[in-house]
Formats: C-alpha cells, sequence, structure tokens
C-alpha cells in the first residue's frame, strides 16, 4: 500500500472517531484545512462519500462506517504490537488513557501517580474527567474506572481503592431551624443539592441501608451539579444538603463546617476499580500503570 495511502486512511480514522476537524487536526498536528483536503482526496480516490458535514457536526455515511469497522481494528493491532516492542527497553515506554470521575482521580489516581511518573519518563498517561458511565472501546480509552459493583461482566478489572461510602452533610447554618434527619425518608422535607449522571441524564438517587435493605431515596432541591465539589461548595454556604464520598466532606466536618446526618444508613461500596477489555493485549507500559495504581492492603 502507498505511503500516502496509509496517511489517507489516518486521517480518516482520526476524523471518524473524533466527529470533529478540528479536535482531529490537533491530535494529527495539521491544519484543518489540509486535514479537509486529504478526506477530499480519499473520497475521490475512492469514488465513496465517507462523511457527511454540517455547519455543527460530522457524521458517517454508510461507506463511512465499514471503512472504519474494517480497517480501525487493524490500525489499532499496530499500535498495540508497536508498544508491546517496548519490552525490549530497559524501562517501559507508551501511552496510557484513562477515563475516571473527579473524585477518583483527585483521591485515587493522582497521588499514586505522582509518585510513578517521574521513575518512568519514558510513559505517557493521559487521564479524562468524565463522571458518566463512558464506553472505553467506542471511546478509545485503554481503561476506565468504576465503583467495584459497576464493572461490566466482560472487563478485567483490578482494585485500586479500599472501600468507602457517601455521607449527607450540611451547614450548620442550614439546620438553623429545622429537624436533623433521623431516616433517609426525612431527605423529601430537605433542600437537597442533586448531581445529575452525565451518561443517563437523570439526577443521581442517594443510596442508604436501612434494616438490612438498600433504599434509594430521589431527593428535591434547589440546586443541582454535575460533580461533587461544586455541590459541596454550595452546601458550605448553607444553601442545602449534599451527599458526597465521605474523604470528600471529613476536612469540612472536623473543622466544624459542615455536619454529618444519617452516618448510621450510610454503607460503605465497593471501592474503585481499574477495568479495561478481557482481549486488550497489554503494553508493557500499560501493565506498569496499573500496577502503580494497584491497592495494596
Amino acid at each position: 500500500m502507498p505511503r500516502e495511502s496509509v496517511n489517507d486512511l489516518l486521517a480518516f480514522l482520526a476524523v471518524a472517531r473524533e466527529k470533529n476537524f478540528t479536535r482531529a487536526a490537533a491530535k494529527l498536528g495539521v491544519s484543518q484545512s489540509a486535514l479537509s483536503h486529504i478526506i477530499r482526496q480519499l473520497e475521490t480516490r475512492l469514488d465513496l462519500r465517507l462523511l457527511t458535514r454540517t455547519t455543527r457536526a460530522v457524521s458517517l455515511t454508510e461507506a463511512g462506517e465499514r471503512l472504519l469497522h474494517g480497517v480501525g481494528p487493524h490500525f489499532d493491532e499496530i499500535e498495540v504490537q508497536l508498544e508491546a516492542l517496548t519490552e525490549l527497553r530497559e524501562k517501559p515506554a507508551g501511552s496510557v488513557r484513562i477515563t475516571a470521575s473527579d473524585h477518583a482521580i483527585k483521591w485515587v489516581i493522582w497521588p499514586k501517580l505522582k509518585r510513578f511518573l517521574p521513575d518512568n519518563p519514558d510513559i505517557k498517561v493521559e487521564i479524562i474527567r468524565e463522571n458518566g458511565l463512558s464506553d472505553i472501546v467506542t471511546e478509545r480509552f485503554d481503561a476506565g474506572v468504576r465503583m467495584g459493583e459497576q464493572v461490566a461482566k466482560d472487563m478485567i478489572s483490578a482494585r485500586i481503592s479500599p472501600d468507602f461510602r457517601f455521607t449527607v452533610v450540611g451547614a450548620p447554618s442550614y439546620f438553623e431551624g429545622k429537624e436533623i434527619p433521623k431516616r433517609p425518608q426525612d431527605l423529601l422535607r430537605h433542600n437537597c443539592i442533586n448531581e445529575r449522571l452525565p451518561t443517563f441524564g437523570g439526577f443521581w438517587p442517594w443510596e442508604f441501608e436501612a434494616d438490612g435493605k438498600e433504599v434509594k431515596i430521589r431527593v428535591e432541591g434547589q440546586l443541582a451539579f454535575n460533580n461533587s465539589y461544586q455541590g459541596i461548595e454550595a452546601s458550605l454556604e448553607g444553601l442545602g444538603l449534599v451527599y458526597v464520598p465521605e474523604d470528600v466532606a471529613l476536612p469540612y466536618i472536623e473543622d466544624g463546617r459542615l455536619m454529618r446526618v444519617l452516618e448510621s444508613f450510610s454503607p460503605y461500596w465497593d471501592g474503585y476499580h481499574l477495568y479495561y477489555p478481557s482481549r486488550r493485549q497489554s503494553s508493557p507500559a500499560f501493565v506498569a500503570v496499573v500496577e502503580a495504581l494497584r491497592h495494596r492492603t
């Protein structure tokens, strides 16, 4: 295959996967106009329309879909094999892309990586913050992070954190003149700060355990965010109760700025796990990152 055909296919794959010429051009290190020219040349040579362009989006035609699914896996396998050659180096090298929630990044991943990376200068790690449940295969991540019970059965997983729990907290000023919740159902009479799940579009129910049974409460309130940190800032201002990981709230509980309620109803969750497809051939760089993140008791 001529070299220009390989380059054209790589350009097409970048646009097809990013669904955006600007992002694809940045990824390839070329101008947007140059990338558009490459795609037009490929379409002319094939005498087929591969992409449908509008002012806001790029989508694949039927021919584009077939080309993406036909040649994409082959290029992915070449990339994996090239990375595998780093076994012959003294130190592993390569890139690893991980998607994780803001809480997992701040409290689990980053504390471990900041010790690991200085000793492994040839390993590059890209971390994408995503509080939803991304499809790591479709989005071309090497791995994702979820709580243990959320990991699909067909994935390999490695525990990277101990079990932890969520807690309900509010500022002392919020509780002035209000009755303290005694049971999870009492939250329905309070102004609660919701968190929206990007994957499903709805609000995340607050989960508790009462009399040995799981209890889910769909709370109501004036405010909603898509992450824990803005919610806790609003709670510190006395604007409502918030349901966040215990380690996020603990510093504010200890200094008296937040009060914890319903502690006896807050169960421990099966901690964070790094997960990846069982069919993935792991590069030395990926293996090294997994070992660096692995939880050790």
